[in-house]
């Protein structure tokens, strides 16, 4: 069998794991991204600097592998597991919105806390920008900008709470968006329960993303050991001699394949749903996010 079939088997069935490890790393659409799609070259340019070099380490392994056991099927192989591996057991999404979480309440707590000195709404969100957490502070600085520029707070809150794309941001702006219609008194006091409201779904958060980091610990250690443990039996012996056929090397391609789509499956499992938003452009439009 010509070497160039498990060349051509492993190439394609690197693509068809890079793409499902795209396709799993689910991103919620925003307002610009909801309203057209990426072409393939947008696409790739997306793709975080890390991931890239990432691609590139993982080429360079599979050619010094393919150079020296001879097996052209490491080409292919070596970026996948260079770079979907840790994306499948890294850290889960969830971290990231927990993270978030935690500066949108301290952002509504410091927001609290100047409005108790009697300033008006508007100022009091100036007031906050420099100790604003730095992963809202983009958001931020754009609601400011809005204020700043002569757009009704009430648009510019909406538009604040569309940025951070999260229910519990959809909640915090309706009570400003409140506050911002009525002027009345009591807004702090409302705003500091509702920050610690927040600071209770944030624990919450945290305990449930401890449990479901438990079977990526373990998926992780396993990978590890089958790894170094394909590495050595590779380097020393004659029991991986049968896969340095050509008919070895492919169903070595469908074993692969089979463990990265339990690891898939696994992250899929443990990923979580992202709660449904109530405010925003796509809601009012009859869309459900």
């Amino acid at each position: 069998m010509p070497t160039i079939i498990p060349a051509l088997s492993g190439a394609l069935v690197a693509a068809g794991i890079l793409g499902v490890i795209l396709g799993a790393r689910r991103r919620e659409p925003t307002g610009s991204t909801a309203r057209s799609r990426s072409s393939l070259g947008t696409r790739w340019g997306k793709v975080t600097p890390r991931t890239r070099l990432l691609l590139l380490v993982g080429l360079g392994v599979g050619l010094v592998a393919y150079l020296v056991s001879g097996w052209i099927i490491a080409i292919p192989v070596g970026p996948v597991l260079v770079a979907g591996v840790p994306a499948l057991l890294g850290p889960a999404p969830g971290t990231e919105r927990i993270k978030k979480l935690d500066a949108i309440e301290e952002w509504t707590r410091g927001l609290a806390g100047v409005l108790t000195v009697g300033v008006g709404l508007e100022e009091a969100i100036r007031a906050t920008l420099r100790s604003t957490p730095k992963l809202i502070r983009p958001e931020v600085t754009r609601l400011v900008a809005r204020l700043r520029a002569r757009v009704s707070t009430e648009e510019a809150l909406r538009a604040f709470a569309d940025d951070l794309d999260d229910k519990v941001s959809d909640t915090v702006a309706s009570y400003l968006i409140l506050g911002a219609r009525r002027r009345g008194q009591g807004l702090a006091s409302v705003l500091t329960t509702l920050a610690e409201s927040v600071a209770a779904e944030v624990r919450d958060a945290r305990a449930i993303e401890a449990d479901r980091a438990k079977p990526r610990t373990t998926a992780r250690v396993v990978t590890l050991l089958m790894v170094g443990a394909l590495v050595v039996l590779t380097m020393t012996g004659d029991f991986m001699a049968p896969y340095g056929t050509a008919l070895g090397q492919i169903i070595l391609v469908v074993y692969l394949t089979g463990y990265a789509g339990l690891l898939i499956w696994m992250r899929v499992m443990t990923r979580g749903d992202k709660p449904p938003r109530f405010l925003g452009a796509d809601v009012r439009g009859g869309t459900n996010r």
